[in-house]
């Protein structure tokens, strides 16, 4: 496999470019990052950041699975519904 395939087979099968992807990608990271970081506090400081991670997990999950579906998208998507949410 090419070096440039290793960067482009995965965005190419959700329709988007390197950048695109990259752009997507790093929307989640910043927000996951601070969600754990609130996890991180609570586990120690249980008063603190009562429910800022789980909050923004949803969100996180809401948003991906309500992405269109692009074309040769073949992944499994996770159901929108939760009971437990």
């Amino acid at each position: 496999m090419s070096l440039k395939r290793l960067f482009t087979d995965h965005p190419d099968s959700v329709g988007e470019s390197y950048l695109e992807h990259m752009s997507v990608a790093l929307s989640f990271a910043g927000p996951l990052l601070v969600a754990g970081l609130a996890a991180l506090i609570h586990a120690f400081l249980p008063f603190l950041f009562l429910t800022t991670a789980s909050r923004k997990v949803k969100q996180l999950h809401a948003r991906m699975v309500n992405r269109h579906p692009h074309p040769g998208d073949t992944s499994d998507r996770m159901p929108a519904w939760d009971p437990v949410i």
